[in-house]
């Protein structure tokens, strides 16, 4: 687990994941560097390696009967990539009391330079499409056992 402080200066726990990234010919524009709307991708693949990673994959939170769709998603970019560059995303859960998840990314070049920050917030709705206010017990149990709770 990585201590880190957030914006407002108040410590959170997290837990952080890094995955390659290879960037590929279809993900470059006319002017030769990735897109801005592939960084959106870029996060969902960071997101499906910690999950696979981690024991929290889309499929594992269906098959607990939700679905975590996205409600926000912010994307800040900082230097371009290119075709061929070899990157990494680093993808970190914050823990939170409330009944969200919200992961945060930071993908960085070879060169250790921050290419693109964002952040995505999910909620949880149970199988009728309903807006769950309290933390489903499966992620609530998720968490206690990664010794990953708010104080």
């Amino acid at each position: 687990m990585i201590m880190a402080k957030n914006k407002r200066t108040e410590q959170v726990n997290q837990i952080t994941w890094t995955s390659p990234l290879r960037i590929r010919f279809n993900e470059v524009d006319s002017l030769g560097i990735v897109w801005h709307g592939h960084y959106i991708s870029y996060f969902e693949d960071g997101r499906e390696s910690f999950g696979m990673e981690h024991g929290l994959t889309y499929l594992d939170i269906h098959g607990h009967g939700y679905t975590t769709p996205i409600v926000k998603s912010t994307c800040e970019h900082k230097l371009p990539l290119k075709y061929g560059d070899n990157a990494r995303i680093e993808t970190s859960l914050l823990d939170t009391k409330a009944a969200k998840i919200i992961y945060r990314y930071r993908i960085l070049n070879d060169n250790n330079q921050v290419v693109c920050l964002g952040e995505t917030i999910q909620v949880f709705l149970d199988s009728s499409g309903n807006l769950q206010l309290y933390t489903p017990d499966f992620f609530q149990q998720w968490k206690n056992r990664l010794d990953f709770v708010s104080k």
